[in-house]
């Protein structure tokens, strides 16, 4: 039941880009000494949303012809200046970014415990 509601459905793919950004993080940092590797990042949550196809609520099955929304977060190069060993993973950058991604699964696991909290209260179980 849960996974039909778009909020849910959101805070997942919310905490689902923040998974997959920090593996990204921690691939850079375990690299940053690595010559010649590349700096990755994930597209921005609200980019990688934007692209995805919503299903819209049909009255029956033939009513809309409509397509399963799919989420996907793209790893893009950082584009960084590199070192004279051709790596771009600056650290400082890097635990910045972990910071963020932090912040982003909290932010999705509050929107999910806000609304089961409007669930549980719309049915009359606190």
């Amino acid at each position: 039941m849960l996974e039909t509601l778009d909020i849910f459905r959101t805070a997942s793919a919310m905490a689902s880009h923040a998974g997959a950004r920090q593996a990204v993080v921690a691939r850079n940092i375990a690299n940053a000494d690595t010559p010649n590797f590349r700096a990755q990042d994930v597209t921005p949550f609200a980019r990688a949303y934007e692209n995805t196809t919503h299903q819209l609520r049909a009255t029956r099955p033939d009513h809309i012809n409509t397509r399963a929304s799919t989420f996907a977060a793209q790893i893009i190069d950082t584009g960084a200046e590199p070192s004279p060993n051709g790596n771009t993973v600056a650290l400082e950058d890097e635990l910045l970014k972990s910071v963020s991604v932090s912040r982003d699964h909290d932010k999705a696991l509050a929107i999910y415990r806000h609304a089961m909290t409007v669930l549980r209260t719309s049915l009359g179980k606190l």
